[in-house]
This record gives C-alpha cells, sequence and structure tokens, in this order.
C-alpha cells in the first residue's frame, strides 16, 4: 500500500509497482485484513487473526529484483542467497583465475553476484536471453517445453571457450532449461561446467499463486542430486540448504510458506493431499 504526491492510496502486489507512477511506500497489508480506500480516507478492519505465510518462491524467483518483500530488498536477498551459496559450495577449482560466474538470466543475476563477490570471482552475462519468450515451466504442451529452451537461451561462444564455468540458476523444476545451457557451454569449448541452484530441490507442488507442476513432473521429487547431475551431464550440481537460503533472508523460517522444499504446507490442502507422495530424497532440505 501506498501513497502518491497527491495523497491518494494505491494499492499494488509488488512495491515495484508503486515507484513507477511515483507513489511512496507505506505498509503492507496484513493477513486477514480489510482496507477501504475512499473520498472519506481510510478504513482498515481486521476481520480474521492472521499469520504471515509469505512463499519462498516470491523470494527465489517471482518477485521482480526492485521490490520489496517483508522491508526486504529482493535484490538484496538474492545476492544473500548467492553468498550463502558461495560458502556452502566453493570454490569448485583450483586454478579460479580460469574461473567465471555465469547466472541464467534475468532472475540469478543477483545470487551470481553474491557468488562471485563472496570469492572474489568474475562474474560475466554470458547467457544472452530472448526476451520474446515467456517462462519455460508455464509452457502448456510438452514439445513446447523441450524446444522452448533453445529458443529462449544463446551463449556468448567467444568468450566460453576454454574457461570452468559456474552457471547459476534460481531454481530447478521440470530439468528443461540447464542441460541445454550446459549443452550449448560444451560445445562452445568450456573446460568444465558447473551448475549452482540457489535454492534447495523443488520436490512438492506449490499450489498458492502461480501454480508449479505436479510431483510426478518435478525432477528433484523423481530424481536424486547425483540423478540430475547426470541428466544435466555437467561437472557438479550443488543447491542452496533450506537452512542458508532462511537464514540469508533476515526473516524468521515461520515467515515463510516453504511447502514446495518440505512438502508441509500452512493450510489443509484437501483432497490434493493424496497426490502428495514421498520424494526419492530430501538432500539439501534439513
Amino acid at each position: 500500500m501506498g501513497v502518491t504526491a497527491e495523497g491518494g492510496t494505491v494499492f499494488s502486489s509488488e512495491t515495484c509497482g508503486l515507484d513507477i507512477i511515483g507513489a511512496d511506500y507505506e505498509r503492507e497489508v496484513q493477513p486477514g485484513e480489510l482496507v477501504i480506500a475512499s473520498s472519506d480516507g481510510i478504513e482498515t478492519y481486521q476481520l480474521a487473526e492472521g499469520t504471515n505465510k509469505l512463499d519462498m518462491f516470491e523470494m527465489v524467483y517471482f518477485a521482480r529484483h526492485d521490490s520489496q518483500l517483508y522491508g526486504q530488498s529482493v535484490n538484496e536477498v538474492r545476492r544473500a542467497f548467492g553468498r550463502q551459496l558461495a560458502r556452502e559450495h566453493g570454490p569448485l577449482r583450483d586454478n579460479t583465475d580460469n574461473t567465471v560466474v555465469v547466472p541464467v538470466p534475468d532472475t540469478s543475476i543477483p545470487a551470481a553476484e553474491g557468488y562471485g563477490a563472496e570469492l572474489g570471482l568474475p562474474v560475466e552475462q554470458l547467457i544472452i536471453k530472448n526476451r520474446y519468450i515467456g517462462r519455460a515451466f508455464m509452457s502448456v504442451e510438452d514439445g513446447e517445453r523441450q524446444d522452448h529452451p533453445r529458443l529462449k537461451h544463446n551463449l556468448v561462444r567467444s568468450a566460453i571457450k576454454g574457461k570452468d564455468l559456474v552457471v547459476i540458476d534460481d531454481s530447478i523444476v521440470r530439468l528443461n532449461t540447464i542441460p541445454v545451457i550446459t549443452q550449448l557451454a560444451k560445445a562452445a569449448g568450456a573446460r568444465s561446467v558447473s551448475v549452482l541452484i540457489s535454492s534447495p530441490p523443488i520436490r512438492f507442488p506449490d499450489f498458492y499463486g502461480i501454480d508449479t507442476p505436479s510431483q510426478d513432473e518435478l525432477a528433484a521429487a523423481n530424481l536424486t542430486v547425483e540423478e540430475i547431475k547426470n541428466e544435466i551431464e555437467c561437472d557438479y550440481l550443488g543447491f542452496l540448504s533450506l537452512r542458508g537460503m532462511v537464514e540469508a533472508t533476515g526473516v524468521p523460517d515461520d515467515n515463510f510458506n516453504l511447502s514446495c522444499f518440505t512438502g508441509e504446507y500452512p493450510i489443509n490442502i484437501g483432497r490434493r493431499k493424496r497426490e502428495i507422495v514421498e520424494p526419492v530424497s530430501m538432500q539439501y532440505a534439513d
């Protein structure tokens, strides 16, 4: 919720929407709160006792870098994910002079910057994104999803040859994008390709906001980390731990919905509970 220069009250799902129109951020609407804006002013009613349970995937992927969540800069939180990732996975090569950190644009850029800064490694945006193509995990047809990464990404081949790449992405959902990027990097002459993910493995469907796929489509629900590495054909694969991710936000874990990582839902999901099965592994979920 924000206030315009003229004194009007405006609402936005993200604080960056307030910035665009020059409104000042005032506060978040609380869970269970009704806010009525009229010519007579603002009225607020707490209709029910609410509990903050922000979906962590907003911090990981959905929210824009220039927004704030829980008073925290999303950009800075994602950089903190990268710094924590560096503490848990790095350096990955003895000869760091040959290492280049490469983000998968756009949401992974702050995490890659944080990772590179923590280890003193250069960060270069060598993956070029086709901005006219939407999100791969939301594509409906299987064939469309499989073709999507090749259409969406290209690499700066001349800067990759002979380098040890540390490719950083925010998450792995269906395992469509990262294998293609790894193949392209190796075809361009990369000496090695390591993949780091700035969130834990996604093993459970997320029923809030924009739905993630059913559990049988989630790579980490059906494959171990080692098996995912083999599917990607990368030299190293590492994820951010659940504890490390939460600590990096600077917000207590009970303020988040972590269900896509843990399978623990903040409310009863009813008949959908029958769809949930035990994943083959829970590595990084501690």
